[in-house]
């Protein structure tokens, strides 16, 4: 039975959730970092998540980079995108 301990651990933190969100007198006992954590996971979160759409952006326009510049090796397009005029009159 492996698996009871992760769910002890699940029902303690909800219940501590539970008594952190209705229970004012116990928010207000509770140190300063402890009060603030809801927060501050929240802004580590935000951070993490335009942190992973930046490095996923550059990674995109990398990828489209190469694929760019492979196709105008092979003489497909030219390295601005466009079609070559040879290849456009081939397929006339």
């Amino acid at each position: 039975m492996k698996g009871w301990g992760k769910v002890l651990a699940g029902v303690l933190l909800g219940v501590a959730g539970t008594v952190y969100a209705t229970n004012e007198e116990v928010r207000r006992r509770l140190p300063g970092a402890a009060r603030d954590l809801p927060e501050t996971l929240r802004r580590r979160f935000d951070e993490a998540v335009a942190a992973a759409r930046e490095a996923s952006e550059r990674r995109r326009e990398e990828i489209l980079r190469e694929l760019r510049a492979r196709e105008a090796a092979s003489g497909r397009v030219s390295p601005d995108g466009e079609g070559s005029p040879a290849r456009s009159e081939e397929g006339r």
